[in-house]
């Protein structure tokens, strides 16, 4: 059987009605940012389908126009943690009774997303009702962001949870995340199914989880509100990937404002404050990368990672940005890695197995080979999207693969789950929407 249709029939088999879901067991919900990006794949095969993905995840925006990281659209399903009754979502009055929710968000995906389903579909009517159904809920997810989550009015919003930024584990919050004592009185009992479903070496640890955990139950305790958030989390980052991609989502609603006559007041307002700050904020000369920045220590977060890459997909990079970021991926790919590793691969936090610690993810390299052809990187862009086929081609549709090419060679699987959705729907969109 190809890989294309291989692909098509892991989509379908996570396909639970009115959404998909990541994979099965381990991820058995909607998840935000894989429902984006999947959404996509499905697009270019079945349109009708992709918009329901679409409209079954803003099913769960709340009034306050946050939209979660993950709905509960089945509140039978028990072998995932943390669970709906574990958020408790409804500590916020604007949380909907169904789908139950978490209380944390994910990466702004669905500016782009649109637009890319758009580019594909603009000549079909039902494509551009679909768009001008689903544009002001998405301006009320950016809305949601500036207001609620960037309490200094500087165009970069904040996050308290690792998991909003989909890096969960990243050495990136390792230092705000020392910060936090856990008092055992602090937070409740659980049990982790993750690692009694997937390998426990390509996990977070149990010392991590338990901080995902108080910071979880903090979110509850000042339900889930910004400003009580922004004053009282020992967590509380800009995120130079997450503000990325934010900011290309709004150069994508604007772009379809103005094909379609939309309204983009608000966007029009934003979105040069947000560009200015990133761009003055969040470059590191040191480092020649875009960093994220933790404003409880006032300083940036000195790591080189996947998410400064994320400049490119936005046009945030100068030129010369651009170049010493496009060196650097280069000199990897002649040091024997698949890109694009996670992780500085220097560093001693390096690890090639452990999720967001240094493997490669189908989704960063789906954004970084648009942002590489945007800035006219043709070959190395061919590269970092063969990479990743060529990783699906031996390894199989998982989560996230090894970042070294000797490793590589001796396994028979990637890593993570298994028929994963968005690899699948990431492979679709590089071998077909071309």
């Amino acid at each position: 059987m190809d890989l294309i249709t291989i692909a098509k029939n892991n989509i379908e088999a996570n396909w639970k009605g009115s959404f998909t879901i990541p994979t099965a067991r381990l991820y058995p919900f909607q998840w935000m940012w894989d429902s984006g990006f999947t959404s996509m794949g499905i697009a270019l095969y079945d349109l009708e389908k992709a918009m329901t993905e679409i409209r079954t995840m803003f099913s769960g925006q709340w009034e306050n126009g946050m939209l979660p990281h993950i709905l509960f659209h089945s509140e039978n399903e028990t072998t995932y943690f943390p669970n709906y009754d574990f958020w408790m979502s409804n500590v916020n009055d604007g949380a909907p009774s169904h789908p139950k929710s978490s209380g944390i968000t994910q990466p702004a995906v669905f500016g782009f997303v649109l637009e890319e389903i758009y580019l594909q579909h603009k000549n079909n009517p039902e494509v551009i009702l679909f768009i001008k159904e689903i544009y002001p809920k998405v301006l009320a997810y950016h809305r949601f962001l500036y207001e609620y989550r960037d309490p200094h009015n500087e165009g970069l919003f904040f996050i308290y949870h690792p998991w909003e930024t989909g890096r969960d584990n990243s050495p990136l919050w390792d230092e705000s995340m020392d910060r936090i004592v856990i008092d055992p009185d602090t937070i409740p009992a659980y049990t982790r199914r993750d690692t009694q479903i997937a390998n426990a070496e390509e996990r977070p640890t149990s010392d991590q989880y338990d901080k995902y955990v108080y910071l979880l139950e903090l979110g509850k305790k000042y339900k889930y509100d910004g400003p009580e958030i922004a004053e009282h989390s020992p967590v509380l980052i800009q995120d130079s990937m997450m503000n990325a991609i934010l900011i290309k989502s709004n150069e994508s609603l604007l772009n379809l404002a103005r094909a379609l006559d939309l309204d983009s007041t608000y966007l029009d307002q934003k979105q040069d404050l947000s560009i200015k700050t990133f761009k003055e904020k969040l470059w590191n000369q040191d480092l020649e990368s875009f960093v994220c920045f933790d404003m409880r220590g006032n300083h940036q977060i000195a790591h080189k990672e996947i998410g400064g890459f994320i400049s490119l997909f936005a046009g945030l990079a100068s030129n010369e940005q651009a170049k010493v970021q496009a060196d650097y991926l280069w000199s990897l790919h002649h040091r024997g890695y698949y890109l694009c590793p996670s992780f500085d691969v220097d560093s001693p936090l390096f690890d090639s197995k452990r999720y967001w610690r240094g493997p490669v993810w189908p989704q960063m390299n789906w954004m970084i080979y648009k942002g590489l052809l945007r800035y006219g990187y043709m070959n190395l862009a061919n590269i970092v999207k063969n990479d990743l086929i060529e990783l699906v081609s031996k390894l199989g549709f998982h989560e996230y693969f090894e970042a070294e090419k000797a490793k590589a060679s001796t396994q028979d699987k990637g890593y993570g789950g298994p028929n994963f959705s968005w690899t699948s729907s990431c492979f679709l969109h590089l071998k077909l929407a071309e």
